[in-house]
This record gives C-alpha cells, structure tokens and sequence, in this order.
C-alpha cells in the first residue's frame, strides 16, 4: 500500500529524505529544500539586501540547483539582491568547454547576466598545459588555487559584494575529514564556516552547507533542471577522492554521519596556545595570503621556472617568499595586482550610487516570511 506524505499527510510519498528519514511527497520535498536553505541564508546573515551576488557557476548539479534556488527565494522572500552568473574557464578541453555550454543555457533560462573568467586570460596557463607540465598527481592543488583567485578576480570585475558557491554538505564533511588527516590545524579552525572574507574585499558563502548531496541531485531530477554530470578529466586521481569513499561508506551505515561530522567540526576550537598564521597581502599580486608570497604566484613562478612542485612542499614555498620579484617570462601573464582591481570595483560603485539609493538592512526572516507555512513557524516543516 503506498505510504502518505509525512508531512501533508494527503499525497503519496515518493523520496525518503536521507538526512531525516522522513517520508515526504515531491512538492513537501521542493517545499522543505527551499526553506532549510532560506533558513541557512536568514539565520546567518549572509547577505545585505541590495548586494551583487555572484553565483559560482560550473553548470554542475550544485551550482545549477544554486542558481535556481537563489533566484526562486529571492523573488519570493524579496531579499533585493542583484544576482550573478560567475564561471571560470580552467581550460580543460572535453570537460569545461562542454560545462560551459550548460552554464550559457543556465544563463537564459534563468535571465542573469553571465561572467566567464579562464585561466589562460589571467594566467597565461590552461589546465591541460599544467597538467601536461606536472602529470596527473598534484593536478587539483594548481586547479583549486587558481580557481579561489579567479571567482574573486571575476568578482571585483563585477564589483560583487558577494560570491556564493555550490558547496554542499558532503563537500564540507570531507574537507573537514581532509584536513584531520592531513593534521592542518589553521584549516580545520575555518573550514566549517559558513561565511568567510576572500580577498578581504568580497565575502563568500555556502548557501548549501546544510543540504545533503542526494537531495539537490533529487531537487534537479524532479525539478527537471539543465545540468552537465560529467567528471572532470583530472579528478579520479584527486585526495579528495579517497575521503569522499569513506564518507559514503559511513553514509551507508549511519545516515547522519554527515551532518554529525559537520556538527562535530563546528564544534572544535584551536586551543589557544596553537599559533596560527597572519593573514597579510601577497608582495607581487596583492592577493591576502599568509605568506610573503601568496600560492598562485609562487606556483606560477615553478611553471615557468620548469620546476612545477615548487610551492607543492613547504621548502619551496619558503624559498621562493625570500625572493618578492617575480618570474614573467614566457608563457607566464602577470596577474593584475588586486589592488588595480579594487581600485576599479570602487569607482565602478561610486558612479552606480550616483544614479542609484539602496538601503544596507541585512535580510531578516520576520520581515520576508509571509507566507503562513514559513519554516520559521512552529507549523513549518523545518
């Protein structure tokens, strides 16, 4: 006999959440995703109303139910924000040019503007010329370095005040499950916040942090939405890839492993006698880091140098913060300093609020729930 709805206990029951258990009918499962995230963006404080935000756009599952959601909550809860499409181009040939194509789709069924940044433009590198310089191993420290700069560069070309991505909550618990076993004490301290300062200039968020893998691959499947699932080329061979195994295998035994593991991480504290790094602003680009030299320059300096693990081992990094003047010759583009850019963000703003008053109130749930089955309600179905 088919089971009712645990919620609205009239229509059929068609998914088994698995963060909760809960047995639930298709629009009670639209209905539910859509107010835990409004509740994560309420109850943290992620975004001023009248903020650019820019959505990190892969045209992946995460970022395309990212952009959907963004943009249904903030018509409905009336948040006032300017919303963005923000890609970047790592210029992986079979993978990201294909990817792109389903961001452009996303792009017109959804009415947002659309910024792509590449690595080749703002380095002089694609990915399959580095991963043709280093081989197949330390691959996705070159890719995940450049693409953090890039999304904050794209975003002071924007003149952002925000960029959100499509980090989900199996994301978050394999980073922290990373960052125990690799023992990297300063990223475990951050790696479960929600919010965090990118460049020092634009904020960044994980809207999804709370929402687990299965259900936005089931938000899109029932919602029926444009999304590119191929693997990247470069990532069987990934770390990640190994605690993303053994948080499944975890899954499959305890369901809310995931959610306690991020539960467990909010909860720990860097005692107080542990030195943490300071954060400070790259010589050569401007760019914060903790270092003299910030890692996207100095693993530029080791491609075009002919020596690219420099920057993968701490000797070399140190090494090469000793020497503040770059290496550009070659193939190498030197980056625009971050300051130019900020520069130019600053007076793209200040000629936008000539023409334009936007009050700065931080999105308040009272005030953008009025719908009477709002989750913040005792009769929601948070």
């Amino acid at each position: 006999m088919p089971r009712q709805c645990d919620i609205c206990q009239s229509a059929r029951a068609i998914i088994r959440r698995p963060k909760t258990g809960q047995r639930i009918c298709k629009e009670c499962f639209f209905y539910v995703f859509e107010t835990e995230v409004h509740h994560t963006i309420v109850d943290n404080r992620l975004f001023n109303r009248g903020a650019r935000i820019g959505i990190g756009a892969s045209g992946g599952k995460d970022s395309t139910v990212l952009a959907y959601v963004m943009k249904t909550l903030n018509q409905r809860y009336d948040y006032g924000l300017e919303l963005f499409l923000l890609s970047v181009d790592e210029g992986i040939s079979g993978y990201r040019d294909d990817s792109l194509e389903t961001v452009k789709r996303n792009q017109k069924q959804y009415e947002l503007p659309l910024k792509i940044v590449s690595y080749e433009q703002l380095y002089g590198w694609s990915m399959d010329s580095i991963v043709e310089a280093v081989g197949r191993k330390n691959n996705c420290t070159f890719c995940g370095v450049f693409r953090r700069q890039a999304l904050d560069r794209g975003a002071l070309m924007l003149d952002l005040d925000h960029i959100v991505t499509g980090h989900n909550a199996d994301d978050v618990a394999e980073t922290i499950l990373m960052n125990v076993l690799r023992g990297d004490i300063p990223r475990l301290g951050r790696c479960t916040e929600i919010a965090t300062v990118g460049d020092g200039y634009i904020g960044r968020s994980k809207p999804f942090k709370y929402a687990y893998e299965k259900e936005i691959v089931m938000y899109a499947y029932l919602k029926r939405l444009d999304y590119f699932s191929t693997e990247c080329t470069y990532s069987p061979n990934a770390y990640r890839g190994y605690a993303r195994q053994y948080l499944k295998d975890l899954e499959s035994v305890r369901p809310s492993a995931i959610i306690d593991i991020i539960h467990a991480g909010e909860a720990m504290k860097v005692a107080e006698t542990v030195q943490l790094p300071k954060l400070t602003s790259c010589s050569r680009c401007g760019y914060i880091s903790s270092n003299a030299v910030c890692k996207a320059c100095v693993l530029l300096e080791g491609l075009e140098r002919g020596i690219p693990k420099m920057g993968i081992s701490k000797q070399s990094s140190q090494a090469v913060a000793v020497d503040a003047q770059p290496v550009c010759r070659g193939k190498t583009v030197e980056p625009v300093h971050f300051d130019q850019l900020r520069e130019q963000a600053l007076e793209i703003r200040r000629l936008r609020k000539q023409t334009t008053a936007v009050p700065s109130d931080s999105i308040a749930c009272p005030e953008l729930c009025a719908e009477s089955m709002c989750a913040c309600t005792e009769d929601g179905c948070s």
